[in-house]
């Protein structure tokens, strides 16, 4: 082999920069064990609510590592937490990006695809037009969304022109409007129009994608993940490890609250928050008994007191500064100017509101002031620190002026070519902002730009005696450009009203993501062991070889999920263990090619050398059949069903280096160095060396077999027909743990009652006590109201099975450690549910059709591609009948939903990895044996890959088996289906694919049009 250095380098640094990168992963674990460690000595089990203390405790160690400071020299840097070998070293923000990304059905939390509501949008931008035209065309768009697959807005443009007979779009009662006079004139075609339309609503569906982004960056969940799904209004956002379901539901489905308030001064607010301070200082003395108890709900704090501690937090007189916490326990940084009032640390935000904001210190503000409220500033986010503001409320909380009046907003420069904000108000809005600037100007004041209750701008207004007129204005400050462009993005986001829904959800709770870790992690070493041992047991000492290959393909496949920054789910996990059991298939076809070699009486090195350039053209064809399914899996999949197409995807790629060309040095190395290898042992060797079956004198026998178990499948397919879980039909899926074991036909008949749900459906998974309950109770309606009640009436009704006074909060939450209650929850709308359906159909059939003209590129006849479709129709068909007819007494879930399309993909990789084999060895048997008849070549072609065939199917069968066996319950119906289709697919490439491809290929002389093609192709 050439170039050995360079490949020994290239692996070399691989497995290094793969070690590093999972570095990183480890120590994150090492720093949640201590975070854990140290909450469980804080907060004993005999203290009432431990376990919520534990957690946030645990959340307090982490937060306080990720913003906490320390001096070096003249400069507070962050805590350094990681030091690599004393070359590099890390905080602990670095060590957590850097480190593996789990799923959330392995760390547990929350995911949802959040739909804007693109008729609100049109409705904004029409300014809530009565025309009756406009809306029969918004209501008849939302009848079409229900059997389309169409964006909205496309929807509307259909309904509109079917029915506007002279009315235009741009008509002044419709959309040109005077707020949209700079974009949409009354003489514009409705083509035109649409144009404009179509921008708009991107603009605003990016807007509402910039304050969900500002909303979950603030939420805490470590490797957020939010991203846009197309054109279509829907935005898909996954909080692994986020545990306030109620939370989240509102961070991610409240309308933005874009607002303008009048600012209080420092000068005029600073008092106060001395005198809070100063009034805690009191409450500690009395507590440690040395001072009297402070009445500060009706007496005034002692101003001299007051003005002491300000000269001490300001640096007027010297203090001990190791007992700065007894006259500084509001925690002030430093005292601010202009409408900021102060600065405090990051992670003493909520404490201080809590201190300004509690009754008996309010009471301390003058009457004028009572309806203050205080706001934080957007934080940078290099900075540990954060700046306080007050606004001018009032009794009702409402604004002088909300983000309602904004038209536009966009990213400009200032005089100074400095980044700021240039906006434009409606009419209105316009009147309303040059009195707020008008009073701003006179009185030295600042105007407040408030989002969500975060301050993002607070302007002064100078050189504007009569106030900004006109309702254009620009906000200029210490921007950066992206600031600026993110603050342009914020303030467009309130000009108009996008209510956003759930219209597809799941939620996990922690510890059965742990238990997926711990299930997963143990089939994964069963079926890695079994690997390992069985390639030591057939191939000897060269197996051994291919074993430590196998090895760093693990390593590599984790380095590089790790290093991409890929999301590791529970179908991930399966990828990675079903490539264990297919990236020994490389290894197995260039063992077997070598063996070949050696029974010609070929020398040892001859024999490598021929046998790996042999087996390549089957190696590359199968894994690159397999890795374009796996492709359309990631192409048309979402959540773990990507995961899962991500880590086939990286498998195949690292075992075809690992098996190519590490086996090959080791192998060589082992040999160059006076070695034998037999790539046999004492029980194996000669094993199928003179088998001689007449496959295609079977295949009459195989067709009727193959057709009657067709038929049965179709039969059943038209009668019984499937269980189609909730992503192909839509509803709420709930899985339940109990104390003991429940009856499901007593839990059924107990939620069928009118008064519950009138129609569920429950089955057992997994245990006797846990079941999995789904109903498509109120399913039209995706509110978050719709979803509360249907939760809280299915806890209702398994109250009574449930431990005597558990609480709702208990259910909901899985009840903490005692793992009781709800674990897992899923919610799929009609309209998503249709969407899947349709995109799971067009991924089967994409791969169908990419698969077909690839063989057809590569063997140069359509019979081959014949052989091998119709091979796969065959094994797919006879997946979806078996599953058909069993699924109703299986004791586990059999639902169709996207991890089985998952599964039918892979069958049909596995399936076309097995027939590209044999029809590589038919090609090249044509070649060699150009006397032979058609037949014959067939024949020995097939004997000549059992022993490959049987070897790749033992592996992985038994790989899949152990998942099965140890692994989750969520993926039993994955790899029951995988495990059928291995089966039948190593059957169909021996009985289906080849005596198709036999028979068509008889006909018409074609096989000696095969023969003279292979034999022209080899000969230049």
């Amino acid at each position: 082999m050439q170039n050995k250095g360079i490949i020994k380098l290239f692996a070399l640094l691989f497995g290094l920069v793969s070690i590093y990168q999972l570095s990183f992963t480890f120590k994150a674990n090492q720093i949640e064990d201590e975070a854990k460690q140290a909450a469980i000595a804080k907060y004993d089990e005999t203290v009432d609510g431990y376990h919520d203390l534990r957690i946030q405790e645990e959340i307090n160690y982490l937060d306080s590592l990720k913003t906490s400071k320390v001096q070096v020299g003249d400069k507070y840097e962050p805590i350094e937490v990681y030091n690599l070998l004393g070359v590099s070293q890390y905080t602990y923000n670095e060590v957590e990006n850097n480190a593996m990304k789990l799923g959330l059905d392995l760390k547990g939390g929350i995911n949802a695809i959040i739909q804007i509501s693109v008729k609100d949008i049109l409705k904004g931008l029409a300014n809530n037009s009565k025309d009756p035209v406009f809306n029969k065309a918004l209501a008849d768009a939302e009848e079409l969304q229900k059997d389309a697959q169409e964006p909205y807005l496309e929807s509307f443009f259909r309904a509109f022109d079917a029915i506007k007979g002279d009315t235009k779009l741009a008509s002044p009662d419709i959309f040109a409007t005077r707020d949209l006079i700079d974009d949409i004139k009354l003489d514009m075609s409705d083509d035109e129009v649409k144009g404009i339309l179509e921008k708009k609503i991107d603009e605003s569906i990016v807007s509402a994608f910039e304050v969900l982004r500002n909303r979950i960056d603030g939420f805490g969940v470590s490797s957020p993940n939010i991203q846009r799904l197309g054109n279509s209004g829907r935005i898909l956002i996954e909080l692994p490890g986020a545990r306030d379901k109620k939370r989240v539901v509102d961070i991610i489905t409240k309308t933005a609250q874009l607002q303008f308030w009048e600012t209080y001064k420092a000068e005029e607010m600073l008092p106060y928050v001395f005198q809070v301070n100063q009034a805690m200082v009191e409450a500690a003395k009395d507590k440690d008994g040395e001072g009297e108890v402070a009445d500060t709900t009706e007496e005034e704090v002692d101003q001299d007191s007051t003005k002491s501690t300000i000269d001490e937090l300001t640096g007027q007189i010297e203090t001990d500064t190791t007992n700065v916490a007894d006259i500084n326990p509001l925690g002030i940084q430093g005292p601010g100017g202009g409408p900021m009032i102060a600065s405090f640390l990051a992670k003493d935000k909520e404490r201080v509101l809590e201190a300004l904001n509690a009754p008996k210190n309010r009471a301390l503000l003058p009457a004028e002031m009572r309806y203050a409220k205080f706001v934080w500033e957007k934080q940078d986010k290099d900075s540990e620190f954060s700046n306080l503001y007050a606004i001018k409320s009032n009794r009702d909380g409402v604004p002088p002026l909300s983000g309602a009046v904004i038209t536009d907003a966009r990213q400009d420069f200032d005089e100074l070519s400095r980044p700021a904000v240039s906006m434009q108000m409606n009419p209105q809005g316009a009147r309303e902002w040059q009195e707020m600037t008008k009073k701003a100007n006179q009185e030295n004041g600042y105007i407040a730009i408030v989002l969500d209750n975060i301050l993002y701008s607070a302007p002064s207004v100078r050189n504007q005696p009569e106030g900004i007129a006109g309702g254009r204005s620009q906000i200029s400050g210490a921007f950066t450009l992206n600031e600026a462009v993110d603050l342009a993005n914020v303030l467009r986001a309130g000009k108009l009203p996008a209510s956003a829904e759930i219209v597809q959800a799941d939620e996990v709770g922690p510890s059965l993501g742990q238990e997926a870790i711990d299930s997963g992690m143990m089939s994964f070493l069963i079926a890695l062991a079994f690997v390992v041992l069985w390639m030591i047991f057939y191939y000897g000492k060269a197996g051994a070889f291919a074993d430590v290959a196998l090895l760093l393909n693990i390593l590599l496949i984790f380095g590089v999920l790790a290093s991409l920054g890929a999301v590791l789910t529970l179908p991930g996990i399966a990828g990675i263990v079903l490539t264990i059991g297919i990236s020994v298939d490389a290894n197995v076809l260039i063992f077997e090619r070598i063996r070949e070699e050696l029974a010609k009486g070929k020398s040892q090195k001859e024999s490598i050398k021929d046998g790996f350039s042999n087996a390549l053209s089957s190696i590359l064809d199968a894994n690159i059949t397999t890795g374009l399914t796996a492709l359309i899996l990631f192409l048309f999949g979402t959540g773990p069903i990507k995961g899962f197409a991500t880590t086939l995807i990286i498998g195949i790629l690292t075992s075809l280096f690992t098996a190519i060309f590490i086996t090959r040095l080791l192998i060589d190395w082992w040999v160059n160095r006076g070695g034998t290898l037999d790539f046999s042992t004492a029980m194996t060797k000669g094993l199928f060396k003179n088998v001689n079956i007449n496959f295609l004198k079977k295949r009459k026998m195989a067709y009727v077999i193959s057709g009657a178990l067709i038929l049965a499948s179709l039969g059943s397919l038209f009668t019984t027909g499937l269980d189609q879980g909730i992503d192909f039909v839509g509803g709420r899926t709930y899985q339940v743990r109990f104390e003991q074991p429940v009856s499901t036909e007593e839990i059924t008949s107990v939620l069928n009652d009118p008064n519950v749900f009138g129609s569920a459906e429950v089955k057992t998974i997994g245990a006797a006590n846990q079941l999995k309950i789904s109903t498509k109770y109120r399913v039209e309606d995706n509110s978050v109201e719709a979803d509360e009640e249907v939760q809280t009436r299915l806890f209702e009704a398994l109250k009574p099975y449930l431990p005597d006074g558990m609480t709702y909060e208990e259910f909901d939450n899985g009840s903490d450690e005692a793992k009781i209650g709800k674990m897992l929850s899923s919610k799929v709308s009609p309209t998503i549910a249709d969407d899947i359906k349709k995109s799971s159909f067009w991924a089967v059939l994409g791969s169908l059709v990419v698969v077909f003209l690839y063989i057809l590129f590569r063997f140069k006849k359509w019979q081959f591609s014949l052989g091998a479709v119709a091979a796969v129709f065959h094994d797919v068909l006879i997946v979806l009948g078996i599953f058909s007819l069993t699924w109703k007494f299986m004791p586990f879930s059999m639902e169709i939903d996207q991890a089985f399309i998952a599964a039918i993909l892979t069958v049909i990789g596995y399936s076309l990895n097995d027939t590209v084999v044999v029809f590589d060895r038919i090609r090249e048997y044509l070649n060699e044996h150009t006397s032979w008849e058609f037949g014959k070549t067939i024949n020995a072609s097939l004997n000549s890959t059992l022993s490959r065939t049987l070897n790749t199917s033992v592996t992985t069968l038994v790989v899949l088996l152990a998942m099965f066996i140890f692994g989750a319950e969520s993926l039993r119906g994955l790899l029951f289906a995988l495990i059928v289709g291995v089966v039948v697919g190593t059957y169909s490439s021996m009985f289906i694919a080849t005596p198709l491809m036999y028979d068509t290929a008889k006909k018409g002389d074609a096989a000696e049009s095969l023969k003279k093609k292979v034999k022209e192709e080899d000969e230049e």
